[in-house]
């Protein structure tokens, strides 16, 4: 079957359409509007694969999308697409209420629309899976449990509170309109081709340019990891046997205080790229000013995504942190394409 992807030259939508194209040859629509973190780059290894249709667009652009999905007859559409970054809703929300509120609403709408249109078969399998995240949930305390499905919406940033809107919109476009839906929402991704503004792709970037590394008030924020790859392989396994209407949270059962991140790569990046002065990385940690409403601590409860699809993850986190510096340092000039004069005023800004 054909599926079609939106952001998917993005961190978490380039892996899943690298995985997917690497196990089949069925046919990937990919749309992105390539901002700063939609990096062409993540798919050059997909250049000659026929399977691999790549468009240049927005989910914001009805009649494009449209059009797509009459040309193509996708049997899912999975949302990756949206601006997803804390810090930059925070200096500027706006775009954020665009893509992430906005541009889902024009999406559903043109998809609702080619969903209409379909019958038979092809209607009763087809599928629209939107990615969300845990930020949605708001913050917990330290012995509180961890976010279920069940858990009310509390979003404490922009960021968080646009997806929220956009699940919203999900949900309600199922039991208005009977789209079949289906919602993730996730923990803390990490892995290959994170964008170097989020904690570890960041803290290996500056470590290694003899950076400080930035670490917001205390470190001690608590946040859920969850390998990019073990993410992938649940959004696949939630498009092939997920019930529709629901929501499947998806974590790492890996909860780690910010701090004790830091001072794992630190101490990997000693073993694997000591620095020349024989010193440890973790001289160069450095404690800046915490953000507004910084959230305290997030975790996930997968139990549910566990029970009913058989899905756990397959990384822990020593594991696939081992993975991810790794590749960092084998991927140099990936880092170093990505890490634009525009990117490096960012930093300064942010961390200042």
């Amino acid at each position: 079957m054909t599926i079609f992807v939106t952001g998917g030259a993005g961190f978490i939508g380039s892996n899943f359409v690298l995985d997917r194209l690497a196990r089949s040859s069925e046919p990937v629509v990919n749309l992105d509007t390539l901002t700063y973190a939609g990096n062409p780059e993540n798919l050059a290894g997909l250049r000659d694969n026929p399977a691999h249709i790549f468009v240049k667009g927005d989910i914001g652009d009805t009649a494009l999308i449209s059009r797509l999905l009459a040309e193509h007859q996708p049997a899912a559409v999975i949302n990756f697409a949206a601006e997803s970054h804390v810090d930059r809703s925070i200096h500027g929300p706006d775009d954020f209420i665009q893509t992430n509120i906005v541009g889902t609403f024009r999406l559903l709408e043109a998809v609702r629309a080619y969903w209409s249109d379909l019958e038979g078969e092809q209607k009763e399998v087809f599928r629209f899976l939107h990615v969300s995240t845990d930020e949605v949930y708001g913050t917990l305390g330290d012995d509180d449990p961890a976010f279920s499905e069940t858990n009310r919406y509390a979003p404490n940033s922009p960021y968080s509170a646009s997806k929220a809107a956009a699940d919203h919109l999900v949900r309600a476009y199922h039991h208005t309109y009977g789209l079949p839906v289906l919602t993730t929402n996730c923990s803390n991704n990490y892995g290959p081709y994170q964008f170097p503004e989020k904690l570890i792709p960041l803290i290996l970037h500056n470590a290694l340019a003899g950076k400080p590394l930035p670490i917001y008030g205390d470190g001690q924020q608590v946040r859920d990891w969850l390998y990019v790859m073990d993410h992938c392989r649940a959004i696949n396994r939630v498009i092939e046997a997920g019930t529709v209407g629901e929501t499947y949270n998806i974590g790492g059962w890996n909860e780690k205080a910010n701090l004790d991140v830091v001072h794992t790569l630190c101490d990997m990046l000693d073993e694997l790229r000591p620095r020349d002065d024989g010193k440890s990385y973790r001289e160069q940690i450095t404690f800046v000013k915490d953000r507004p409403g910084h959230d305290r601590r997030y975790a996930i409860d997968a139990t549910k995504l566990e029970r009913e699809l058989g899905w756990k993850p397959e990384e822990t986190f020593e594991t696939g942190i081992r993975k991810t510096v790794q590749w960092y340092l084998d991927n140099a000039d990936w880092v170093r394409n990505v890490t634009t004069g525009s990117y490096r005023d960012w930093i300064e800004k942010q961390y200042a």
